[in-house]
């Protein structure tokens, strides 16, 4: 435990041994495609599958909506085929006939009065989240400091590398699928809802995966529609989306507006906070952004409003860390401008205002909480002493400035109980770990290896892993950072079981007490007299068939306390103050996820964290045609993301604080916490390099550049 393991699955991803959803290949195999609306808002009068079906090779069609569509994008019917080429000329004659609809994609429209209703069910702005604690307009009038400005975040896509799709294929009346997914159990259950089918009949298989980042966590309708099409067709369907498909029809992160006015006493304290927030998430909700602001500083009175409209756009699904990011851009950029107000160091601001309470959703302690030193090595690593003084006052000569910012993260990351896992143990000495979770990327394979071998007493190449397969034992959807600490408690519990049972097949071997008998150097020894001892491979010969072991995760106490989980991000960039053009030069980031798994793919699930907010923070932006409702930028070529050049030098650190409270082995989440803080520490450090907040992400050299002049209109 602990130590930078080689991922077990290595080999397999690097020789292009690993299947990936996209390599599966069945006999008979069809080729299904889907049909999309080309209008953000129509009515449907009549679709025609006739003369698809009667174009040879067709072997299956299906209409897939009636009445409204309600963005361009949204499936229509689809089609099932020998092979491509004929699966897309039968799409072409597929005969749909519209009725068009005046639609709105642009939000901020949207929330006119007279804009098209976008859904029949609601008016275009609805609630989303309220809550209040104190009295803030008293926690205002307390303070010496009040500063008050607006952060917003775009649209971000997922973009995975393997973009989304499905095989399904029929035996008999017995489903199987092979997924793109997050979560096998849930792609299960969502299929057997859909189908009509019992869910003991469907087997969802995911062994493989480029990505998913929240947006494949459940049955999706072209996964249903691959069951249907191979329902009828009597043969295997895959369907794959394009990657303009990922773009238009299965999410991406919604948009935010955020207004924060906080108050706040010279030497920091805090007094009052207030959030008011608009999101946006096509024709579904936007995202919750309040958690950071609830719940990271110690306030008594906090006051938050937000609202969601909606627009002719696909609905937005969960991105790493959901809310998170949007709002701890917005309230870190918040924090480091009051510590600017109150000519303060703003980490300095944020340890005057730490909390060791939950104030938000308990008021409970925290299970445990290293954010403190989390600061201490960041900024070590980083070298905080080095930050200009106070935001644009040195960073450098010329067009070049360079500076330095911090950010906070909090996210939940505890896991869930009743996770299953077993163990099974044969007399020749393999042992397998089985477990119906899925490894999404993040090295859920090796962590599975680690912990049984560590409690074991093997090697982590000893063990061999079975997971990505609902008819195995249990466990949740890898998302929230939910994986490890559901899995791997699971684990060692079944690993616990059965070095009790081998201690006792040792003893009768050596003809002593169990509670004699330890476990070293591969071999069973006793504690008084080490002379009597048997190697592992004769006390698993002494098992005589092969033996399951079944562990569960158990329960936290979760009246008594908050679990969460903690970073503290530092970074350091120049700003070209005549192009507008960032450069980060530095990264450090420290992390409170209790005790680590494996150091090697905890450090990676950091770096990636961190290569998604420096690619948010300064290149990503969805562009939409506001009178079509399609994406203009629907491709890796227009849409930027970060590559390897853009990646700084990174340093990750880890408080390696220990919580028997969360779990039996103090593990807790970390994929998205490394997301969390990531872009507001860059932006938080453009402040500091040019004295002016870019106050909207992605820091474009356009937006660098117009509050370049804002900051000169106002001196």
């Amino acid at each position: 435990m602990g130590k930078p393991t080689a991922r077990v699955d290595g080999r397999e991803i690097v020789t292009g041994r690993a299947k990936y959803t996209h390599d599966i290949k069945l006999r008979g195999m069809l080729i299904g495609k889907i049909l999309r609306s080309p209008y953000a808002a129509a009515e449907i009068v009549s679709i025609d599958l006739a003369p698809a079906l009667a174009l040879p090779g067709v072997m299956a069609a299906l209409k897939l909506a009636e009445g409204k569509v309600r963005y361009a994008g949204q499936q229509v019917a689809a089609v099932a085929a020998v092979d491509e080429r004929t699966a897309e000329k039968a799409l072409g004659l597929v005969k749909v006939e519209y009725k068009t609809l005046p639609s709105v994609v642009d939000w901020e429209r949207a929330r006119d009065a007279a804009a098209p209703q976008v859904r029949d069910d609601r008016p275009n702005v609805g609630k989303l989240n309220e809550y209040a604690r104190g009295d803030v307009e008293k926690g205002f009038g307390e303070a010496d400091v009040i500063i008050e400005h607006t952060y917003r975040t775009g649209f971000e896509v997922h973009n995975p590398t393997e973009t989304h799709g499905s095989v399904a294929a029929w035996d008999s009346d017995h489903l199987t699928v092979y997924d793109s997914t997050q979560n096998i159990h849930g792609v299960r259950d969502g299929l057997a809802r859909a189908m009509k089918v019992p869910a003991a009949n469907i087997t969802v298989i995911k062994n493989y995966m480029g990505g998913g980042f929240g947006s494949k966590l459940g049955a999706n309708d072209y996964t249903v529609a691959a069951a249907n099409l191979a329902r009828q067709a009597g043969r295997p369907v895959k369907v794959l989306l394009s990657r303009r498909d990922n773009a238009v029809c299965v999410g991406y992160r919604p948009s935010s507006s955020q207004t924060y006015k906080i108050g706040a006493k010279k030497d920091g304290t805090l007094t009052a906070l207030q959030l008011t927030n608009m999101a946006s998430g096509g024709v579904g909700d936007g995202d919750d952004v309040a958690e950071p602001a609830v719940d990271i500083y110690r306030c008594p009175s906090c006051k938050v409003f937000e609202e969601t409209v909606y627009t002719n756009t696909g609905a937005s699904r969960a991105m790493r860390a959901p809310g998170h990011t949007q709002g701890a851009f917005g309230l870190e950029g918040a924090m480091d401008e009051l510590a600017a107000a109150l000519d303060m160091d703003p980490l300095e601001l944020r340890r005057r205002n730490y909390s060791t309470k939950n104030l938000g959703d308990t008021g409970m302690p925290y299970s445990s909480k290293g954010l403190d030193k989390c600061y201490e090595l960041g900024a070590k690593a980083i070298g905080w002493e080095r930050r200009n003084r106070r935001p644009g006052e040195g960073g450098g000569t010329g067009p070049l400035r360079r500076g330095i910012g911090v950010a906070t993260s909090i996210w939940f990351g505890a896991g869930v109980p009743g996770t299953l896992a077993d163990i099974v143990l044969y007399p020749d000495g393999s042992v397998e770990v089985i477990c119906g979770t899925q490894d999404i990327g993040c090295g859920t394979r090796t962590h599975m290896a680690v912990v049984a071998a560590e409690t074991l007493g093997l090697e982590p190449k000893d063990i061999t892993v079975k997971l990505g397969n609902s008819d195995y034992p249990w466990a949740p959807a890898s998302g929230g950072s939910l994986t490890t600490p559901s899995v791997a408690p699971a684990i060692r519990d079944a690993a616990l079981k059965a070095v009790e049972r081998l201690k006792a097949v040792a003893a009768a071997r050596l003809k002593i007490e169990a509670g004699d008998i330890v476990m070293a150097d591969r071999k069973f020894a006793s504690k008084s007299d080490p002379a009597k001892a048997a190697p592992f491979a004769d006390v698993y010969r002494d098992l005589r068939r092969e033996t399951v072991f079944h562990g569960e995760r158990g329960a936290m106490p979760m009246d008594q306390f908050a679990f969460n989980t903690f970073g503290a991000h530092f970074a350091e960039v120049e700003v070209d103050v005549e192009t507008g053009r960032i450069r980060v030069l530095k990264y450090a980031a420290a992390q409170d996820s209790g005790q680590i798994v494996s150091r090697l793919t905890a450090e990676s699930q950091v770096v990636g964290g961190i290569t998604q907010g420096l690619s948010a923070g300064i290149y990503e932006e969805r562009v939409m045609d506001d009178a079509t409702g399609n994406p203009v930028n629907p491709n890796l070529r227009d849409y930027k993301i970060a590559t390897a050049l853009d990646i700084p030098e990174i340093t990750v650190l880890f408080a390696d604080v220990f919580d028997p409270r969360i779990n039996n082995l103090s593990v807790k989440g970390l994929g998205e916490p490394a997301r969390v803080p990531s872009s507001a520490a860059i932006a938080n450090a453009v402040y500091n390099a040019i004295g002016v907040h870019v106050r909207e992400i992605p820091m474009t050299p356009k937006r660098v550049l117009e509050a370049l002049k804002r900051k000169e209109a106002a001196s």
